[in-house]
């Protein structure tokens, strides 16, 4: 683990699941460690959400669910929906349709929701006037927490008694960033939703939160994670949400959707192909090249043949990893947010 820190500073779906890995939980406390796994029913389960601002979609009928012992990495471009969606499980943007749950409840509705999901959405949010102890204290008070809980999730964390003494608005963003992890872990937590938790940190420091993340989930706890570095994401998610416009354009098990396993499909009368690829029951999302379809070439050819649409091209995806795969399932929508 990485030492103290003080004076610098429509969509394609692959149902596969990884066996989730309660029985690695050590025993004793509530949840037998800082962080504590979960059972099989503590998880994070998104329903049709859709948050709509006038006429503009910003949250277009979202579903789906993060297992105990699982990371699951939340991609997509700028404003694609993934703050939103946050927010919106965590009980802090009302949606306009749908619904989310966390541990079988709304989050609003936890008694003490702070022992149940840690959240880290915005470590830019911390109080600037108080100390790093201070504010972890204050948390500590209001979740009924013994305030040893203070001094372990700081060392959990690497934030030594120097760093722990200074005012945040003395503190790097890197720290801000550890300290947010460590005030979302407080409460020995089941779940965590994390917004962009690698901001700010070094790569020793990136390095360093990957194994944190990954010994939690490993003991059963549930991670929801949102991060633009998809290198960090490939190495330490098992499975992979990715939304654009909006809309999820893929999700499943992380090894299945980088297999480059599907389908790259192209026709003159791209609304024919859709409409020949719906009748066959083919869900297909756009890509760089075409329509990526989550079947073989035999079906997908079958397809367009029965209703008599003249392919330009069909052709087995490739795989070039998380990043191609991403480009590919998010082709153009960046510019699309930009132009809105």
């Amino acid at each position: 683990m990485l030492g103290s820190i003080g004076g610098r500073q429509p969509a394609t779906k692959v149902e596969t699941r990884r066996p989730t890995k309660v029985d690695a939980a050590p025993t004793g406390g509530r949840s037998g460690w800082p962080g504590g796994p979960g059972t099989l029913g503590d998880m994070i389960v998104v329903e049709n959400l859709t948050k709509r601002y006038g006429p503009h979609p910003a949250v277009d009928d979202v579903s789906f669910r993060c297992e105990p012992g699982t990371v699951t990495g939340f991609l997509g471009p700028n404003g694609a929906g993934k703050s939103t969606t946050m927010r919106m499980i965590c009980g802090l943007t009302a949606p306009t349709a749908g619904r989310a749950t966390v541990s079988g409840h709304p989050y609003r509705e936890l008694p003490n929701p702070g022992r149940e999901v840690g959240v880290l959405l915005d470590a830019s949010a911390q109080h600037s006037g108080r100390t790093g102890r201070e504010a972890l204290t204050l948390s500590a008070y209001t979740m009924g927490l013994d305030k040893r809980e203070v001094a372990a999730k700081l060392d959990l964390v690497g934030l030594n008694a120097v760093a722990a003494k200074r005012r945040v608005k003395a503190y790097s963003l890197g720290m801000r960033q550890r300290l947010g992890l460590a005030q979302a872990m407080l409460g020995d937590p089941r779940v965590l939703i994390l917004d962009e938790p690698a901001n700010g940190l070094d790569p020793e420091g990136i390095f360093w939160m990957r194994g944190l993340l990954r010994d939690f989930a490993d003991r059963g706890g549930t991670v929801l994670l949102s991060s633009h570095l998809l290198r960090e994401v490939e190495a330490v998610a098992d499975r992979l949400v990715v939304i654009g416009g909006g809309r999820i354009v893929a999700q499943g098990d992380k090894d299945e959707l980088l297999a480059g396993g599907g389908t790259v499909v192209r026709a003159r009368d791209g609304a024919a192909l859709r409409r020949a690829l719906e009748a066959a029951d083919l869900t297909a999302a756009d890509s760089a090249d075409g329509l990526l379809v989550q079947a073989d070439a035999e079906a997908v050819g079958q397809a367009a043949a029965d209703a008599g649409v003249a392919l330009a091209e069909l052709r087995p995806a490739g795989s070039g990893g998380l990043e191609q795969l991403f480009l590919t399932l998010t082709a153009g929508e960046s510019t699309k947010e930009a132009v809105r």
